[in-house]
């Protein structure tokens, strides 16, 4: 039997003031211990990965498998780690836990419903859900930007983009927001939200498939891609379809609302900043807002930490020997805040340029919805700094708390204040 190394404390690690700025102590593990072995507040433990080269390396390593069945905890404590699939079978086999050659399969399916054609079609919409969204709080001078801006316009988003109904909408905005406000834990509410959303996906696959015209459209939803898929020889059944409607919905907007949310606040704190992107903006340069949303997914990007990863075999990262069925965490914040490979990694500079951040992850497991994600920042950021251009902070930056979870990285809530603007009712 191989000795492990015992979990080493390291102060202020998965408390709120941690969680509130963690990135002293994510520099703090980098030049002490970069690939660390922990204790999680769930009690299980797992090696955290924290330098940039070291992160690479593992998000590419097909030692590292994304399937929980190698992961060494006993049956009775599985469910308790947090990992992606441990909810029992409604979330079956999806992109996040599944490994080549099936992995290879239902991304190929899916990955033409993310062109760059297909991404900048659908411009237009996230701009109208952006213009829908300021004109209901424009006029009152004051708003909640998570709950009423970055959290609806991806939900919507995606939900136009799977093919969901317009009217059936608000519920999966209710479902949603029961899942984001409690960090997806298996319980409760999160977990009749959860069902209750598998149950209306595989409902609405049902009816689509019936309904579904001999033909291809070109412009047909995700779902319907999915059923053609499934129906033409591509082996995609139909618990395969509805686990991955619902992973893409679930993943396709957490990640954008923080982004937008983080983006956000990051600009209100750092004036300089914001105030040149606003004038780029107002010349009709939006060459800054490019680079300044890949500098935000840099600077406190939406995924904290890449998602679980399981040693099938005994791997050695920065010297340190991983034990096989060792989970393992990719600390994408910290690795975005390396100075071996940053200049200035703390610093928020909108025109960097050499900025392969790790925002979206690496290798096959890639975020598959990044292109749709940046465009729904960059519209965002840029609707909202335009048509509320003294938008300010309504609190004191301290007061702010961040939601629960490991993966994840976003503000419960971010209040500002504006002078109001009228809003001309069409």
């Amino acid at each position: 039997m191989t000795d492990r190394p015992h979990a080493q404390p390291v102060p202020s690690l998965f408390t709120w003031e941690f969680a509130a700025d963690p990135y002293p102590t994510y520099a703090w593990l980098r030049e002490n211990s970069p690939v660390h072995r922990t204790t999680l507040p769930s009690g299980v433990e797992a090696w955290l990965v924290t330098r940039y080269a070291d992160a690479r390396q593992a998000l590419a390593d097909p030692r590292l498998s994304k399937n929980p069945a190698h992961h060494d905890e006993p049956a009775h404590a599985k469910g308790k780690t947090g990992i992606p699939g441990e909810r029992g079978a409604d979330l079956m086999t999806h992109l996040l836990n599944i490994d080549p050659p099936d992995h290879t399969r239902l991304r190929r399916l899916v990955s033409k419903a993310f062109t760059p054609r297909r991404v900048a079609e659908f411009a237009p919409r996230v701009q109208e859900l952006a213009d829908h969204l300021i004109d209901g709080f424009a006029g009152r001078g004051e708003a909640d930007l998570i709950h009423e801006y970055a959290f609806p316009l991806p939900i919507y988003a995606i939900c136009d983009l799977l093919g969901v109904p317009r009217e059936d909408q608000d519920d999966f905005r209710d479902w949603a927001g029961m899942m984001i406000r409690h960090g997806g834990g298996p319980r409760g509410g999160v977990a009749r939200s959860v069902k209750k959303m598998r149950g209306y996906l595989a409902d609405l696959i049902h009816r689509k498939r019936a309904a579904l015209p001999a033909e291809p459209d070109p412009g047909e939803d995700l779902i319907s891609g999915l059923i053609r898929a499934s129906d033409h020889g591509e082996h995609l059944t139909e618990n395969e379809a509805a686990a991955m409607a619902f992973i893409l919905l679930f993943a396709g907007f957490e990640t954008t609302v923080n982004l937008i949310g983080n983006g956000t606040f990051a600009l209100l704190t750092h004036p300089e900043e914001r105030a040149r992107l606003q004038t780029a903006l107002a010349a009709g340069d939006r060459g800054l807002l490019a680079t300044g949303v890949e500098e935000l997914l840099r600077f406190d990007g939406p995924v904290e930490l890449a998602t679980w990863r399981y040693a099938t075999r005994p791997v050695t990262l920065a010297g340190q020997q991983i034990s096989a069925g060792d989970p393992v965490l990719v600390v994408l914040a910290a690795a975005d805040r390396d100075p071996a490979r940053f200049a200035d990694p703390d610093t928020l500079d909108l025109a960097r340029r050499d900025n392969q951040h790790l925002g979206y992850g690496h290798g096959i497991h890639y975020c598959l919805g990044a292109p749709l994600a940046r465009l729904e920042g960059q519209v965002a950021l840029a609707t909202l700094l335009t048509r509320l251009p003294d938008l300010q902070l309504a609190t004191d930056p301290a007061e702010l708390r961040r939601r629960g979870g490991l993966i994840m990285r976003g503000l419960r809530t971010l209040p500002v204040s504006y002078t109001p603007v009228s809003v001309e009712r069409k």
